[in-house]
């Protein structure tokens, strides 16, 4: 039987997506809680679209090294509040200074600076409360603490944290190649990294397999950001849900600003390469994660 994989894919990230969904709605505290204002820009932010796809990434890696999917959902939710957060806090007048995100206004907008920065702080603290409560986490104490520790190192200074202080910094002087990519490896490689290698770990799978992962998840996070780069300077406003051109507004050096775009593309290519090579230990349990790969580098939005 011939697969068409354009369709399975679109198959297969409608169907995660709506999964995820239904479970953040369950993890989640509703909006109905005290002090309303917060529990409202908490959903706003989390439930405003979006792609899940490091919740998706963390799902798919556990059935690639023939784990259980519903084992991983708390994990996954984790993510996607930690990957929220970051959004919420990269969107303030002191960071990026946004006005939309997916086509929406930016929680800073509707809620103002103050509830948009505490709305973060509580997605990033309510992020570990779903990871560390046993009830929810149906494997031992060994791996939830071994994913616990995988996620915090990316959430971090060493991880995102670190990042987006290189990318603030870098608006006021003008980085190398080398920075830019620790830049891009910190800032949205390592939670990417972490999402598929916390699949693994809850698996079972041998270290051969985590490393593989380790392999293609830090590659996609690279392929991911280069690719935001190029659609910052070429996406449709509209697909995208948000202002194009920001990063030459705001002076932030990009793949496409310090080495062209003809040099990012080439660079987006083989990163996609080195991740999809990377899977060759995995059977076909693993397709797909070598089609996510291949839809980060042909996304339009």
């Amino acid at each position: 039987m011939i697969i068409n994989k354009d369709s399975f894919l679109d198959a297969y990230l409608q169907d995660r997506r709506k999964i995820v969904e239904e479970a953040l709605h369950w993890y989640l505290p509703t909006e109905n809680n005290t002090p309303v204002e917060i529990y409202k820009a908490i959903h706003y932010s989390v439930f405003a679209g979006g792609k899940r796809i490091r919740p998706i990434l963390c799902l798919a890696a556990t059935e690639a090294s023939g784990g259980d999917m519903a084992q991983a959902m708390p994990v996954a939710c984790a993510l996607e509040l930690i990957h929220t957060y970051s959004l919420i806090h990269d969107d303030l007048p002191s960071m990026d200074n946004d006005d939309f995100r997916r086509g929406k206004p930016t929680c800073h907008k509707v809620f103002g600076e103050n509830i948009a920065i505490l709305a973060g702080d509580a997605l990033l603290t309510e992020a570990f409360i779903v990871l560390s409560r046993a009830e929810k986490l149906k494997f031992s104490a060994e791996k939830r603490l071994a994913v616990i520790q995988e996620i915090s190192q990316a959430a971090g200074i060493a991880g995102m944290v670190g990042g987006q202080t290189l990318d603030v910094l870098s608006e006021k002087s003008r980085p190398d190649q080398e920075v830019l990519y620790e830049i891009h490896r910190r800032k949205t490689g390592a939670l990417i990294k972490a999402a598929v290698r916390s699949g693994a770990i809850m698996s079972n799978a041998r270290e051969n397999k985590i490393q593989a992962l380790a392999d293609y998840g830090l590659n996609i996070g690279m392929a991911f950001q280069i690719a935001d780069d190029i659609l910052n300077v070429e996406g449709n406003r509209e697909l995208m849900g948000k202002e194009t051109g920001s990063d030459t507004a705001l002076g932030k050096v990009t793949y496409p600003s310090l080495m062209g775009m003809d040099y990012a593309k080439a660079e987006l290519q083989k990163h996609i390469d080195a991740a999809i090579a990377s899977l060759t230990i995995f059977d076909k349990r693993a397709l797909p994660l070598r089609l996510i790969a291949r839809y980060i580098m042909e996304r339009k939005s």
